[in-house]
């Protein structure tokens, strides 16, 4: 699997806004104000990227300063690219009054307790706030800081999740429980996942990266971010 996805990584052709390696992606500099400084400047709107190390340096930025707001916008420029819904939706999101304050606690939730209880503080908390995105901010977050763990935070979206769904029915099926599909699709389904099942990914997640790890294939250690990657952009099929 991760022959199949390094080789396609540098193509530039991935699926989604996450593209070639995950790590760089096409940016949209109209979506909002503030603009984080690790970014190129706006008139370079035609050709600007961002890399993961750029979103992770305005993490790491905002956990010194407090600047909540401004790597939150990092890591959404990262996750979105260009689709142009995504300007509007974040403008919307950022004039919510509690923004600051629940990315604060988040953050100390983070660093106090771990992934899952960040996420908990998150879930529900702003409007138009979602996990799919809220996750990037917590995962960035955990790249820029030092909180307790593993597991640290990862992202979990609606087409991670669907991988998940698809690989619990697959384990079902196979041990012949014919309802493995309606369990899965309760379980995994494609968005307001509880903390609890933040954690039971989390969890897999790294148990799974462990165990490629130790496989003769060149897996890296500590790596489950590479293994979400492959899940996002489809290398890893466990229906296929």
């Amino acid at each position: 699997m991760k022959a199949r996805w390094t080789r396609s990584s540098g193509s530039g052709t991935g699926t989604g806004p996450r593209d070639g390696t995950g790590a760089t992606c096409a940016a949209d500099p109209s979506v909002a104000q503030p603009w984080p400084d690790q970014f190129p400047e706006r008139s370079h709107a035609e050709s600007m990227t961002v890399d993961r190390a750029q979103v992770v340096e305005a993490a790491r930025k905002a956990a010194v300063g407090g600047d909540w707001a401004e790597a939150l916008v990092a890591s959404y420029v990262w996750g979105h690219g260009r689709r142009g819904y995504g300007p509007h939706r974040l403008r919307a999101i950022l004039a919510e009054p509690n923004l600051v304050d629940a990315l604060a606690r988040a953050d100390a939730a983070l660093r106090a307790e771990g992934a899952m209880e960040a996420y908990g503080v998150l879930s529900g908390a702003v409007k138009g706030l979602g996990p799919a995105f809220f996750t990037k901010f917590l995962y960035f977050l955990s790249l820029a800081t030092d909180p307790p763990g593993p597991p640290r935070a990862l992202i979990l979206d609606q087409r991670v999740a669907r991988v998940m769904r698809a690989h619990a029915t697959r384990v079902g099926l196979d041990a012949g429980l014919t309802f493995a599909p309606d369990i899965a699709a309760w379980i995994w389904s494609d968005g307001r996942w509880t903390a609890h099942r933040y954690d039971v990914y989390l969890r897999w997640m790294n148990a799974a990266a462990e165990r490629l790890a130790l496989s003769d294939i060149g897996w890296p250690a500590s790596s489950p971010d590479l293994l979400e990657l492959a899940m996002f952009t489809g290398v890893w099929d466990p229906a296929a």
